[in-house]
C-alpha cells in the first residue's frame, strides 16, 4: 500500500515524512502530530474496493484529533472533530486518489501520538481454490481456521498494545501532576511556617515595647 503525506509541522515534519516513506508499504503507522499541525495521507483505490480506516490517539493532551476523509472529487466521506478513536468503513465509489488527514490545529502547545490502520480490499485467499465451489480438505480447512484465528490474535495484540501505551502515558502524566502538586504543597508549607515564626516574633516584640513604656 502506497501512502504519501504532507503536513504543517515545519522541518521536523519533513524528516518524519521521510521516515514514513521508508515504511509506506505498511498499513499501520504510528506518528507524531505536533501542535498546530496537520498530516495528510493519500491512497490510490479502485472502484468497488472495500476500505476501513481505524485510528486512535495514544498520547497527548485530551487524546483527541480531528479526522477527515475525502474522495477523488473532493467530497467528504468522513469528518469527526476531537475524536479519541474511531473506525470508518466505506466502499470506493470511483477510481482515484483518496485523502485522509489528521489535524491538531486546535491545540496550541500539546503534541499528539496517533496510530492509524488503513485497510484496502480483502485479504487474498489462503489457497487458490478457497473461493471456488469445490470443498476444502480437512487440512486446508484447519489451516484456514488457524489463519483467521491468528489474524484475530494480531488485532487483539495491537489493541492491547495501544491501550497499554495510552495507560502508561496517563500514568506518567498523573505522576508529573502529583510531583508538581507535592512541590507546591511543600513551598506553601514553608511559606506558612516562616510566616508563623515572624508573626509570633511580632507578638513578643509588641509585648516587650508595651512593658517598657509602663515601667518608664
Amino acid at each position: 500500500m502506497l501512502l504519501r503525506g504532507y503536513g504543517t509541522a515545519g522541518p521536523g515534519g519533513w524528516l518524519m515524512l521521510l521516515l514514513l516513506a521508508c515504511v509506506a508499504w505498511a498499513s499501520e503507522i504510528t506518528f507524531e502530530l505536533p501542535d498546530n499541525a496537520k498530516q495528510c495521507f493519500y491512497e490510490e483505490i479502485v472502484q468497488g474496493t472495500k476500505c476501513t480506516l481505524e485510528f486512535q490517539v495514544i498520547t497527548g493532551g485530551h487524546y483527541d484529533v480531528d479526522c477527515r476523509l475525502e474522495g477523488p472529487d473532493g467530497s467528504v466521506l468522513y469528518k469527526e472533530m476531537k475524536k479519541q478513536y474511531d473506525s470508518f468503513t466505506f466502499t470506493a465509489s470511483r477510481n482515484g486518489t483518496y485523502k485522509f488527514c489528521f489535524s491538531n490545529e486546535f491545540s496550541t502547545f500539546t503534541h499528539k501520538t496517533v496510530y492509524f490502520d488503513f485497510q484496502v480490499g480483502e485479504d487474498p485467499p489462503l489457497f487458490p481454490g478457497e473461493n471456488k465451489a469445490t470443498a476444502l480438505t480437512q487440512m486446508e480447512s484447519a489451516c484456514v481456521s488457524i489463519h483467521e484465528a491468528l489474524k484475530s490474535v494480531i488485532d487483539y495484540q495491537t489493541h492491547f498494545r495501544l491501550r497499554e501505551a495510552q495507560g502508561c502515558s496517563r500514568a506518567e502524566d498523573l505522576n508529573t501532576r502529583v510531583a508538581y502538586w507535592s512541590i507546591g504543597e511543600t513551598v506553601i508549607l514553608l511559606v506558612v511556617s516562616i510566616g508563623q515564626v515572624f508573626l509570633l516574633k511580632s507578638f513578643f516584640s509588641d509585648k516587650r515595647t508595651t512593658t517598657t513604656h509602663v515601667a518608664s
